[in-house]
């Protein structure tokens, strides 16, 4: 039996233990340098999108050529009544340059007397709006140069060939106010929010109600 032992030589389980414990040494210090080194990680941006909301908004606006009654004014005019005469009348509706889309409407609104001594045809592409009589409307889209839209067909009102010397008379001797008038008005609504003219014209009535 030989008892000497070997000199040098570390059992092998104490040798595996030894290079355990050195690689979980390296692993750490591998770790560390990830953690407390500079790393050359790849980033990169977009630019950024700025988003600015301002407001769109409708001008319009309505004239016709002074007739020459001396107001200076072309939102009151006179005229002569000649029986079967027809009369030049020129209003147009303006929807102004970047003004955004919108139902435009027209309103001619008639003196009690006016269908006894006149008459006129409103102009093309204007629509009748259903359960309101003299309202007339049509669809405008943006645009970067003015818009003009005439009201009355031909620019013309007629006077009726069977109004006689004695109805104008008539008129002469009794109050002023009168005289056949023709009043005209335009609005205009944003299309936006309203599918329907008759939308768009209930928020005309709303905001005329007092």
């Amino acid at each position: 039996m030989d008892n000497k032992k070997t000199v040098g030589s570390a059992p092998a389980t104490k040798r595996f233990g030894k290079k355990a414990i050195l690689l979980s040494l390296a692993v750490l210090l591998v770790f560390g340098a990830v953690v407390g080194g500079t790393m050359a990680w790849l980033v990169t941006r977009t630019e950024p999108v700025r988003n600015t909301f301002t407001y769109g908004d409708i001008d319009i606006d309505l004239e016709e050529d002074d007739t020459g009654d001396g107001d200076q004014d072309p939102n009151t005019n006179e005229y002569e009544m000649v029986p079967g005469a027809e009369i030049d009348k020129n209003p147009v509706v303006t929807v102004e340059a970047d003004s955004v889309d919108s139902w435009l409407f027209v309103k001619l609104e008639k003196s009690a007397n006016f269908d006894d001594f006149m008459t006129y045809t409103i102009a093309d592409g204007w629509t009748a709006l259903e359960g309101y009589e003299g309202v007339y409307y049509r669809q405008t889209t943006r645009s970067a140069n003015d818009q003009e839209f005439h009201v009355l067909k031909d620019d013309k009102v007629y006077v009726k060939d069977n109004v006689t010397k004695e109805m104008l008379n008539a008129l002469d001797d009794s109050d002023p106010a009168n005289y056949p008038t023709l009043t005209i008005t335009a609005y205009a609504v944003q299309k936006e929010g309203f599918d329907t003219a008759a939308a768009a014209w209930a928020q005309v009535l709303a905001t005329e109600t007092p």
